[in-house]
């Protein structure tokens, strides 16, 4: 696997300096995020020259570009609001190739109007459901159009909140383009640890074939999120499921300050090597 984190973690609004910041810190890959390159993280307008610089950073100091975030509501209540969604989701696809990556991450959404990361009661309705399923299609358009793929990842807090709707919306949508991003901090609160083995088999052994991408934060005792090797997360479980499947792609880390991050990676690293 490779180790990666989150751009957004370090400070800068231009590709080198936050890619030399992720090298640093011990990474060999990102998640990109067009605030790092002193943009809205869902612009209305990318340049080729802004795209180019991205892909020249990460040539320079040997940062993969695994993936770039573009999440939005996907069903936000109101429909404008989606519409802009989907057309920024174009303007990022288009610049991927010149940027070196073919994978954009999306948020599924939630039905609350001001934070796509909020749960809402309705996000469980079939009214959500047909809204996700219209919002895929458009946005499988734009991935056939620019020969990229999309990470749906299961969150508590969206309409897929698990790893069987997650299986849900790839069995009715039957599409190779969509994939699936995997954070076990995503599938449960609180859960004794037998439990939480449980859930994060269950959901590797389901969707194996899709996880194009594995997310590495923690949760606290209490429910709340953590750094990664700081919660109660069973990494030794995660990963080696991982490795049993044969995944290969990376693993991202998030949810940390800058200063954590190279603790996080020589954490991640032996985590990792303990498997072989």
């Amino acid at each position: 696997m490779k180790l990666g984190i989150f751009a957004k973690t370090f400070e800068g609004t231009t590709p080198q300096t936050v890619l030399s910041s992720v090298a640093a810190a011990g990474f060999d890959c990102t998640q990109y995020n067009m605030a790092c390159s002193g943009l809205p993280s869902m612009a209305d307008a990318i340049s080729a020259e802004q795209a180019g610089t991205v892909a020249d950073a990460a040539r320079k100091t040997g940062i993969a570009i695994v993936a770039v975030s573009g999440t939005y509501n996907m069903i936000h209540p109101d429909l404008v609001e989606r519409e802009a969604g989907h057309r920024r989701l174009e303007t990022l696809a288009a610049r991927c190739a010149d940027m070196q990556t073919n994978l954009i991450t999306l948020c599924t959404g939630t039905r609350d109007p001001h934070d796509q990361w909020k749960e809402h009661p309705d996000n469980d309705t079939p009214e959500a459901w047909r809204d996700l399923l219209q919002a895929m299609e458009t946005a499988i358009g734009i991935a056939d159009r620019y020969n990229i793929d999309l990470g749906i990842e299961p969150e508590l807090a969206n309409v897929i909140n698990s790893a069987e709707k997650a299986h849900s919306l790839i069995a009715e949508l039957k599409s190779p383009r969509i994939k699936i991003v995997l954070d076990p901090a995503n599938l449960f609160e609180i859960a004794a640890l037998p439990q939480q083995r449980d859930i994060v088999s269950k959901a590797i052994d389901l969707l194996g074939d899709r996880i194009a991408m594995a997310h590495a934060k923690d949760r606290n005792r209490d429910g709340r999120f953590a750094t990664a090797g700081k919660g109660v997360l069973d990494y030794r479980h995660y990963l080696g499921r991982l490795k049993a499947i044969g995944f290969g792609g990376s693993l991202i880390t998030h949810g940390l300050t800058a200063a954590e991050a190279p603790g996080v990676s020589a954490f991640l690293k032996r985590q990792l090597a303990e498997l072989v």
